[in-house]
């Protein structure tokens, strides 16, 4: 799968240029550190981090709000909703009949919002960053996984680029035909039928590329690799730095007195 279709990398820049797997690991210390506790402080510092960060990932900060645009409002959402069910204790803050709102219960919402999106900023951000093939070499060479899952994932996400523009043409086909648009039921019924004729492409190229692949030897047990995956001290700076930033964020919280250890919550 392309980057680009999330969000474009304008430069290379030295977070860009790191291992994948060095990325991965680096992703998964921030979202242990906001995953551990379930208060403001710690998401709000951790959020302010990763916002800082942005510019060293050689994103497009632009196509990144264009694009993502829906991430803090369900983010508000997840705040929102949490509010209204979480327990009702600390001071009223609304009362107006079926809506009540307490200070603690604002305070857990506002919590789980911020703590949303600092875990969905860092994958973002990984996701982005990370070509599939070299995260590809680097899974099996480093973390030894089987080769022949790993390839045929590769080749299913190089096809999500070639979906997509078959959707658009089977969209455009439909409109040409003028069978598509209506009311809101046309519009379901002609999604699912777009749905289904997507389906018997995606099963019938899979099957040709499954048998390309094996005739060209991509079924081997022992296999010899073109591009060698290495690690350079980028990489340990890159972890190094995410086990920083979770340490700050966790020592901010616990300094603060908000830390809310997950597993202890309602004990």
């Amino acid at each position: 799968m392309n980057a680009d279709l999330l969000v474009p990398v304008v430069r290379e820049t030295p977070l860009v240029r790191c291992n994948p797997v060095a990325k991965l690991a680096a992703g998964a210390v921030l979202a242990i550190a906001v995953v551990l506790s379930i208060d403001v402080v710690s998401a709000a510092v951790m959020l302010g981090l990763v916002i800082l960060m942005l510019p060293l990932t050689g994103l497009d900060l632009a196509v990144l709000v264009k694009r993502l645009w829906f991430l803090p409002l369900a983010a508000l959402m997840a705040g929102w909703g949490t509010a209204l069910l979480s327990q009702k204790t600390g001071t009223v803050i609304v009362d107006a009949g079926p809506l009540l709102l307490t200070s603690d219960s604002l305070t857990m919402g506002a919590a789980v919002a911020l703590r949303a999106l600092a875990l969905a900023l860092p994958a973002v951000m990984l996701i982005a960053t990370i070509d599939p093939t070299d995260l590809a070499d680097s899974l099996i060479q480093h973390l030894r996984l089987p080769a022949t899952f790993v390839l045929a994932a590769l080749a299913a996400a190089r096809l999500v680029t070639l979906f997509i523009a078959e959707w658009q043409t089977l969209t455009q086909a439909r409109r040409a035909r003028g069978v598509a648009g209506g009311n809101v039921f046309a519009r379901i019924s002609g999604f699912f039928q777009t749905s289904f004729a997507l389906l018997v492409q995606a099963i019938r190229r899979g099957t040709r590329l499954a048998m390309a692949m094996e005739g060209r030897g991509f079924g081997a047990q022992n296999r010899t690799w073109a591009r060698v995956s290495t690690f350079h001290p980028r990489d340990g700076a890159l972890v190094a730095g995410a086990i920083i930033a979770a340490a700050v964020t966790i020592g901010a919280a616990v300094a603060a007195g908000t830390w809310n250890f997950i597993f202890t919550i309602g004990s």
